[in-house]
Formats: structure tokens, sequence, C-alpha cells
């Protein structure tokens, strides 16, 4: 059992079901994200575990107790919104200290708090400042401030840094990273930035109509996807069709072309048809034999992108995009001309078919 545990949570809106089977442990101090397309039903499940949603079927403990039906003042999580909801008429220091007060902490205590709180984000000298007088990257970390003043068990973020400009937004999610290891707060957040996903979590889950498509770190993730969504959603990916020839052995055809995959043959059989992800940084062009896997193809587009080269291949109903940097000394291949392009054994995988629907 792990510290904030979701089973076979359930949301359904009339006719709609918004979360699936829903089943989650997430470790004490783990932080996990929920990433996914706009209506994959990541923020509904957040408000599930916050209070402001109350499961259609399931069950939410935190460490241990079942808060499943307990209003979000009872559940001791701190949730900060992609709006910020700051209050305009208080101050920073009094925005900060809000949650403390509504507890109706001591002055003094509340003072204190407020003023670790103002350390920690790094605006000692705002706290009689308002929110108008703040920009945005300041009033986020606020907002956090706040729910962290109330040293909640969970801490809940919902798409936090999708109004900021890129730069600010790189900043801060590093700030926030950094602070919840360093607090060791047990974390849920929502974006549907695979960047940050995949930069900030101990783990993703990776979501899709309501379900759960995959589970995993990062690494796993992004190098062995499981479904052909997680592949086309998570990176950059090439996905083709390939014909199992021996699944003993790992050989498949493409395009009538046999290459090797060491990696997904469970359940497969001989004839099936398969979706294959393969990485662009895994494909070296007139690259090395040996036991890399070689294909032949006609170059069908170049694009120069200024320190990177981008080449389309295609083998036939197939094509695959391949990046290599810019070389003043080397030409790009011609458009139309005959290419090889080879890449490992182990960077070719078949994919399992996505979950029903």
């Amino acid at each position: 059992m792990g510290f904030l545990d979701l089973e076979g949570v359930q949301k359904v809106y009339g006719q709609n079901t918004v979360v699936r089977h829903f089943d989650l442990e997430i470790a004490r101090g783990e932080f996990v994200s929920f990433l996914g397309p706009s209506g994959c039903g990541k923020t509904t499940t957040l408000r599930m575990i916050a209070g402001f949603e109350v499961p259609t079927a399931g069950t939410i403990r935190i460490d241990g107790k079942d808060v499943t039906d307990l209003k979000p003042n009872q559940r001791n999580v701190g949730m900060v919104f992609q709006s910020y909801a700051l209050f305009p008429n208080l101050t920073v220091a009094e925005n900060i200290g809000f949650g403390l007060k509504v507890a109706r902490q001591p002055k003094e205590t509340i003072r204190a708090r407020v003023e670790e709180m103002l350390a920690i984000i790094k605006l000692p000298q705002l706290g009689a400042r308002y929110p108008y007088q703040l920009s945005g990257g300041q009033q986020q970390r606020v907002a956090l401030a706040r729910a962290l003043a109330v040293k909640p068990s969970v801490l809940l973020l919902d798409e936090p840094l999708s109004a900021l400009d890129a730069k600010i937004r790189v900043s801060l999610r590093e700030e926030i990273r950094s602070l919840q290891r360093e607090l060791g707060i047990t974390t849920v957040y929502v974006t549907h930035d695979q960047e940050e996903a995949l930069s900030m979590s101990d783990r993703i889950v990776v979501m899709s109509e309501g379900r759960m498509e995959q589970v995993g770190a990062p690494f796993d993730i992004y190098n062995y996807p499981s479904t052909r969504f997680v592949a086309s959603f998570v990176g950059t990916l090439n996905i083709m069709d390939a014909r199992i020839v021996d699944p003993a052995s790992g050989r498949v055809a493409i395009d009538g072309q046999e290459v090797v995959s060491t990696r997904g043959m469970n359940g497969a059989k001989a004839g099936d048809v398969r979706s294959i992800a393969l990485r662009p940084e895994a494909i070296v062009l007139d690259g090395a034999g040996g036991t890399r896997n070689r294909m032949e193809g006609m170059v069908e587009e170049v694009a120069f992108l200024g320190s990177v080269v981008r080449i389309r291949v295609r083998f036939g109903d197939n094509a695959i995009w391949l990046d290599t940097f810019n070389n003043p000394g080397i030409a790009p291949p011609a458009r139309g001309s005959t290419a090889v392009v080879s890449f490992d054994r182990d960077d070719l995988l078949l994919l399992e078919a996505d979950a029903a629907r």
C-alpha cells in the first residue's frame, strides 16, 4: 500500500465516463505526473483526490485513511491552480497565511510560517505587496507557498505553469522540483506538456480517454512506450507497420526488408501485422553494419534547421524521420537519392495494441 492510493476510481457524468478504473499507488515523497491531452481525465482525477469531485466508484486513501467521502478541508491536501486563484484584496503575506488563519492558528505561528514560506519561495521582501504588483511567475510562487503553508500531506498541482512564458516555465519547474525534494512532500502534478512531465517526475501516468495507458519512470515511458498512443504522444517517434516473420528470433519485415527486434515479441505470431516504434535519434544515415539493422530507402525530404538537418527516408508504405547534425563540410543527401540507414536491434520496439475503447 502506498501513501496515496487510488483503487478502482471512476467518474461518470450522465452517459459520459470521464475516468475509468483508475488504480494507482503513490509512495510517500514521490512526484507523480498525470500526462495526457485535454479531456483525458487527468484534472478530474486530481479534483477527486482533492475532494472537489466525488468518485462514482472506487476508493481514495491518504496515509491509510479512507478520504473518499471527506470534504476538501478534511483531507489535509494543498492545491495549486492554473489560474493562481490569489485573493486580490489580500497582501502576499495574507494570501500565504490564509489557510492558517482559517485553521485558527495563533497570530505568531502564522507570522513565523509566512516568513518561512516567503524565504523558501525567494520573495522575502514582497510580503506587503498585492497580487497585481507581482509578475506571473511571482504570483505562482505565492500560490505554491499558500498551498504549502498548511503543511499538507499531499500537494496537488493542476497545470500550474501553463499561463507562463517558456523561459519562466523552465525556471519555475526546476524550483518546484527542488522544493518538493527538499520538503519530501508527496506530489501529484497534472500537465499536457511532455517535457515538464519527463523532466520533473519520479513516475508518469500517461492518460487517454479516461484510461491509464502506461505508468512508469520517465526513462521507461520515453524509451519503451507500451501502446501506440503513448509512443505517438510522448516525444518524437517513427511508427511503422511491420509483419512478424519469426517471433522467436525477433525477425520482422518492413516493406519487404527484414530487420530484428530484441524487444516486445510477447504474444506476437508469425504473419501478424504490428506497429513498431523507432526514435529518430536512434537512426544513423549510412550507418555501419555488424549486428545493427540496415534498411535501404529513398530520400523523400530534406529540411535544413540550422544546427540540425532533418531527413525523411521512405521504404515503401512506411517512412522515417532522422536528424543529423549540420556539417558545413558534408552536403546533405539530395531528394530522390538512395539512402541506407541503420539502427540497433534494441531500439526497435513492437507496440502492444492500445487499450480497448
